[in-house]
């Protein structure tokens, strides 16, 4: 009986053993990353930049040119990296939530308001995975973690913050999506989501967030864990594409002030008024 290949590991990943937790879907996420860009034909012409987290080691995971950052600061490199290679190179940077949206908060939103054309793959599992379980931006109200082990206090901590709608409200932004890779259904999905990014980011910024699973900093079983971030997260978290250049909400419509010098301004007045 011949055998049939009907699936094998991306050309764009090595051979290295992922050193993820079981039941943690990192894996999964750079599964699809490796996917689109070899599915692309872009394996020499990418470059990653890696985060300080769980994903530290991802320059171990994908076969392509990576760059290690600061804890925070993948947004920053992939900036210069993206403005000295030529136009036609790729970039994109994988952070999770506690590197993205905590520590490194000011260079997403810089970078993206700066329209800077990369990719950004932003994995949100509502906590710090790797440095023990404290509480994340994106930990949810009540959440127990290592920090707030009474459940997070939205009084005193404030509430989640749903990153991919705050990047929305920038106008450079070309492409913005969230999904998740718990299930074959959502995960067909954020592929799709992955390569449409891609696709844009040389037209300008593209951010995927994907909502991912934490079963040790959780404390669940695998399989409860899928099932709790299902009941939990994406009801605060929704699946959907925010912004895609057919698309595009009020937020992006560029202002132009009227800077021009009025004669009749009163005297006093600075010449900026309008």
């Amino acid at each position: 009986m011949a055998e049939e290949l009907i699936f094998k590991r991306s050309a764009a990943l090595t051979d290295t053993y992922f050193h993820y937790c079981p039941g943690c879907t990192h894996g999964i996420a750079h599964r699809l990353v490796a996917e689109v860009i070899e599915e692309m034909g872009i394996q020499e012409k990418t470059v990653g930049v890696c985060p300080v987290g769980c994903s530290v080691l991802a320059y171990q995971y994908f076969n392509i040119d990576m760059q290690e950052a600061s804890h925070g600061r993948a947004p920053a490199v992939a900036t210069g990296i993206r403005r000295t290679l030529p136009d036609d190179r790729y970039v994109f940077t994988y952070q999770g939530d506690g590197d993205l949206a905590s520590i490194g908060m000011a260079e997403i939103v810089h970078a993206a308001n700066r329209g800077e054309k990369m990719t950004v793959i932003f994995i949100n599992n509502a906590i710090y995975g790797m440095t023990g379980g404290q509480m994340a931006p994106t930990t949810l109200p009540g959440m127990r973690t290592t920090t707030s082990p009474y459940g997070r206090d939205t009084l005193q901590c404030g509430h989640p913050i749903r990153m991919a709608e705050l990047i929305n409200t920038l106008v450079e932004p070309v492409y913005v999506a969230r999904g998740a890779i718990t299930e074959p259904k959502y995960i067909n999905k954020a592929k799709k989501h992955i390569r449409q990014a891609f696709e844009l980011q040389h037209t300008g910024f593209t951010f995927v967030e994907l909502l991912s699973t934490c079963p040790t900093g959780w404390g669940l079983t695998p399989t409860n864990a899928t099932e709790w971030l299902a009941r939990n997260m994406i009801p605060f978290f929704p699946l959907s594409t925010l912004r895609e250049p057919a698309a595009m909400p009020d937020a992006a419509k560029k202002y132009t002030p009227d800077l021009k010098v009025r004669d009749d301004a009163p005297k006093g007045s600075t010449k900026a008024e309008g």
